[in-house]
């Protein structure tokens, strides 16, 4: 109840294998997520201003950065793949919208196709945001993060040293610190993923009558294929939730282990 497929039986781990050993323990993900990150992640920003917000929106259209000035954009839903860009009276299938104002703090991006980057957003790398994902206006991904396909980072959400596998959404005022959301997890408002003891020692978790020292200081939340929170809610460090569970609003839950189908209340 302690590994990857324990979690995430909806992955294809043919394609996020980078980050899971199969017969570890799930949070060992977290604990090499950097230097995974690092091995694969191909750059594709080169040219953007860094550091600074963009002065004007770009498209990134098979491997080109593009100024928008001669496109039209229907800024659709980038999830249903409704970004549409056109250009000389083409459609750039699967291009990705960098807008202005967005800032990029370094290099080390990837950025997937269909792809939008609101105004106000944030990025430091390493970083890799999958094809027709959101990165909303205000959002912060502080680095060493990988974002799936059709995911969300959404309003003043946070997020560091985290993965979201597909269909994973934290639409508004989230903070995501060391955790894994599942596919198609979807967190409330205000949903707070904490990963640091006040006492800044090792998370250690409680599963039955066993407790397993992480050797890990930081360590968020774990959340399985299907998981979905309520507004509002904080999980405390060291929380693993099985598949399809459900916290409910103004919720404090864990740490521990919570099996799959479980009401948190």
């Amino acid at each position: 109840m302690i590994f990857p497929h324990d979690f995430f039986p909806e992955a294809d781990f043919s394609s996020v294998g980078d980050f899971f050993e199969l017969n570890e323990p799930v949070w060992q993900a977290i604990a090499k997520l950097k230097e995974r990150l690092a091995s694969f992640i191909q750059p594709n920003i080169s040219g953007v201003p860094l550091a600074e917000p963009l002065p004007k929106t770009y498209i990134l259209f098979e491997g080109e950065l593009i100024p928008a000035k001669e496109a039209h954009i229907n800024f659709g839903d980038a999830t249903k793949e409704k970004l549409r860009v056109e250009m000389a009276n083409r459609v750039l299938a699967g291009a990705s919208v960098l807008c202005a104002g967005a800032v990029f703090f370094d290099s080390f991006i990837e950025i997937g196709r269909g792809v939008l980057v609101e105004p106000g957003a944030l990025i430091k790398g390493p970083t890799c945001i999958g094809d027709f994902s959101e990165v909303r206006q205000g959002a912060y991904i502080r680095g060493s993060t990988y974002v799936g396909e059709r995911c969300v980072v959404g309003h003043t959400t946070e997020i560091k040293n985290s993965i979201m596998l597909n269909n994973a959404k934290a639409g508004h005022f989230a903070y995501l610190g060391d955790s894994i959301l599942g596919n198609n997890v979807n967190l409330g408002a205000g949903t707070k993923l904490a990963n640091l003891k006040l006492k800044g020692n090792t998370i250690k978790i409680r599963i039955g009558e066993e407790i397993i020292d992480t050797g890990l200081r930081k360590l968020g939340a774990i959340l399985g294929d299907q998981v979905q929170t309520g507004c509002n809610s904080v999980t405390n460090p060291g929380t693993l939730i099985a598949p399809h569970s459900l916290i409910l609003p103004n919720t404090t839950a864990g740490p521990g282990y919570f099996p799959g189908k479980s009401l948190i209340k």
